[in-house]
């Protein structure tokens, strides 16, 4: 009697495999075969006036390895984008914690504020930022106003101002990553610390922290990822003259209309984007273990 379960189990477990079928071959369609295409264009020629020439040549990744400029705008991406990873994670882990913690009755309207503004698109709010940066805008009016300033701040068309917005689009993804790990925490452990005479800091570090991890790794890999290929904040709050890969991108597709150079650049930013995902994982995992 005790083995007729098996069956309904196995039953089970096959039905739940065959509900994945159609999820995993969208993904597949969607995600790896234009991948594979991108890559296959990244190794074409690019002659003016006759678009792209098939053929297996590396020339357009030499291009972009030989060639300060690029470089420059690669390393200019990877260092907005740790920037604002680490920025997002120091702003968001004591919010999520307080959200996490809170016995409020207004808890869920606490956290429709941090949704809140996952509402609003990214450009509209560089929209925003670019009317509070501006030279007349509401930041530098205040403090002139304030007479702590004589001549307005430059902000605008700065890396800066690049910071700034990224951060403001990816912080609502840490806080409500690290939220949900937070809560999962039993608030037992924290106060048993207390009891052996732990303060707040050796709490934090020796308990909270290492618990808090895989909801840390999560919320860094998703700002890092989102900053690294940010393209309307960088643009807009950046202007034509800081150039990040994910406008470069663009701009080889749409206005050069490169499309193997393009297709180089972006394989090389999603190969940069994967390395240094796992590299800092590696590291984490290994300092935690």
């Amino acid at each position: 009697m005790s083995a007729a379960p098996e069956p309904v189990a196995g039953a089970r477990t096959n039905l739940a495999g065959m509900l994945v079928v159609p999820a995993t071959i969208f993904v597949a369609i969607g995600l790896i075969g234009p991948i594979a295409i991108l890559f296959r264009y990244s190794l074409n020629q690019f002659i003016p006036g006759q678009f792209m020439v098939d053929g297996l040549t590396i020339e357009n990744y030499v291009k972009f390895f030989t060639d300060a400029f690029y470089l420059n705008v690669l390393w200019r991406t990877v260092r907005v984008a740790v920037i604002c990873t680490i920025v997002c994670l120091i702003m968001g882990f004591p919010l999520a914690y307080v959200l996490a913690r809170t016995q409020s009755r207004f808890k869920n309207l606490l956290i429709m504020l941090v949704v809140l503004p996952l509402f609003v698109g990214n450009a509209v709010r560089a929209a925003g930022w670019m009317t509070a940066f501006g030279s007349k805008g509401a930041l530098n009016a205040s403090l002139m106003g304030l007479g702590l300033i004589d001549q307005p701040l430059e902000i605008m068309f700065t890396e800066t101002a690049v910071i700034i917005g990224i951060i403001a689009v990816n912080l609502p993804f840490m806080v409500l990553t690290l939220q949900s790990v937070i809560e999962g925490i039993n608030r037992n452990v924290e106060e048993a610390a207390f009891s052996l005479g732990a303060g707040p800091a050796a709490m934090f570090a020796r308990v909270l922290w290492p618990l808090a991890m895989p909801g840390i790794l999560a919320g860094t890999i998703l700002t890092f990822i989102l900053a690294m290929n940010a393209y309307a904040t960088p643009v807009l709050l950046g202007g034509p003259k800081f150039q990040t890969m994910g406008p470069l991108v663009y701009g080889q597709f749409a206005q050069q209309n490169n499309w193997p150079f393009g297709g180089a650049i972006s394989f090389i930013l999603m190969t940069a984007t994967l390395l240094l995902t796992i590299a800092a994982n590696l590291i984490v995992q290994r300092r935690y273990r």
